[in-house]
């Protein structure tokens, strides 16, 4: 019998059109006395329930966190003041019931069940403000990915016009790109002409771009879909440079700017990895229990994978893709950050792990280092690269192997 620990608490079944509530009430000693109810999703609806469970007296509330459902009911339990309940979000495959058993009171009673007895591991819930700040972050990183599908496309509409120059530019739309697009959009279909618009190095490449766009078959429809996507990459480009602009106003106005600052004393983190990292995690790192326990919800840690006790190698755990993303591609610039203790895991690792796992097992090391500047508040501090001892002992064995070779070679030397 697993004791019960919270004797007033509430499990909620969540939907897009209703929720299902049920309260169970008792002494931890006692069978608990059980009410299911059923309320809509709209406002007065969820207020009429938020009143429903201070009256009960219910201390603890559980919800799966099921897709944007959730957020409804969390801001009409938060807008109380007088009403404080500790707001329990769990995975849901934590809490999955039994196949055959599944209806929505069958759903929130056992909801109620798991948290009545501590069995529920609740999911991290940032304050409002870091909410607020983690939409517009992650709406940046959408406008960017949309960015760059319509670079794609644009890629994809000069192969089919015969228009070879990517593989002349090492970037087509940089400056001298962007001009000669913008030459073939408006109707040029001289290939000196066109070629002729190369700024910088790539003027050194104008041969190559004369016979690049010689016999290109540039219609109006391609003209008309590079247009398009031109002004789609302009207009966001815009946007996501306002959108700094709020992330920035917004860091402040939560009082994260302190955090802000340090993040950005770390190797490969600059300021837009700053604040995707603080919009996921937040400035305070109470709610993470240990270091590890961090890299495990940020989906950088190692996996476990041991049967009959052989450990196989395992993919790093799931955790939070958006932090996950700032991490790895955070970890990926400061393995190139020279005299580092990144970079230095980085080329250790890459020749028995390869490239891609030598760099989450960079992200890995770049969360340890995050974990601890913003628990404990002072700025990265460099540190010298890590050296076991059994690499140390490797190190000795060859280079006094390569002496005692070069000393031999030096003997059979005839003398001068």
């Amino acid at each position: 019998m697993i004791a019960a620990v919270v004797e007033r608490c509430a499990g909620i079944d969540v939907g897009k059109k209703f929720v299902m509530v049920c309260v169970m009430t008792g002494a931890a000693h006692e069978e608990p006395r059980a009410e299911t109810r059923k309320f809509s999703t709209v406002r007065g609806e969820l207020v009429k329930m938020r009143e429903w469970l201070q009256a009960e007296g219910c201390t603890h509330v559980v919800m799966e966190s099921t897709g944007c459902y959730w957020k409804p009911v969390l801001n009409v339990l938060e807008d109380d003041a007088d009403y404080r309940v500790a707001v329990v979000l769990a995975n849901p495959q934590h809490v999955k019931g039994l196949t055959g058993h599944k209806t929505d009171p069958h759903d929130a009673r056992w909801l109620a069940h798991l948290l009545r007895h501590g069995m529920v591991r609740p999911s991290f819930i940032p304050e409002r403000a870091v909410r607020d700040l983690r939409e517009l972050t992650r709406l940046r990183r959408r406008f960017i990915g949309a960015g760059a599908q319509e670079r794609n496309r644009v890629q994809k509409v000069l192969e089919d016009a015969n228009v070879k120059i990517g593989d002349v530019l090492s970037d087509v739309f940089g400056l001298s790109g962007q001009l000669m697009l913008e030459a073939m959009v408006k109707g040029c279909t001289d290939p000196a002409a066109i070629a002729d618009l190369a700024l910088g190095v790539a003027r050194k490449k104008i041969g190559q771009l004369e016979a690049a766009l010689e016999g290109h078959q540039m219609r109006s429809t391609h003209r008309l879909l590079i247009g398009h996507s031109m002004r789609h990459m302009a207009f966001l480009a815009q946007e996501v440079d306002q959108l700094d602009e709020e992330i920035a106003g917004l860091i402040g106005e939560a009082g994260l700017s302190p955090q802000y600052e340090l993040l950005q004393t770390i190797p490969g983190i600059q300021k837009t990895a700053a604040a995707a990292m603080l919009a996921e995690c937040g400035g305070n790192m109470e709610q993470f229990r240990q270091p590890r326990s961090f890299c495990c919800w940020s989906g950088v840690a190692p996996g476990n994978h041991q049967s009959a006790g052989i450990r196989r190698r395992a993919p790093a755990t799931p955790g939070n893709p958006n932090m996950k993303a700032a991490l790895v591609e955070s970890g990926w610039s400061a393995a190139r950050t020279k005299d580092t203790e990144f970079e230095d895991r980085y080329h250790r690792l890459k020749v028995r792990l390869g490239h891609k796992r030598a760099i989450v097992a960079t992200a890995h090391s770049l969360a340890l280092t995050v974990f601890e500047v913003l628990r404990s508040g002072p700025p990265y501090t460099p540190r010298q690269p890590h050296f076991k001892a059994r690499d140390i002992a490797r190190l000795r064995r060859h280079h006094s192997r390569r002496l005692r070779t070069l000393g031999r070679w030096l003997e059979q030397q005839p003398s001068s």
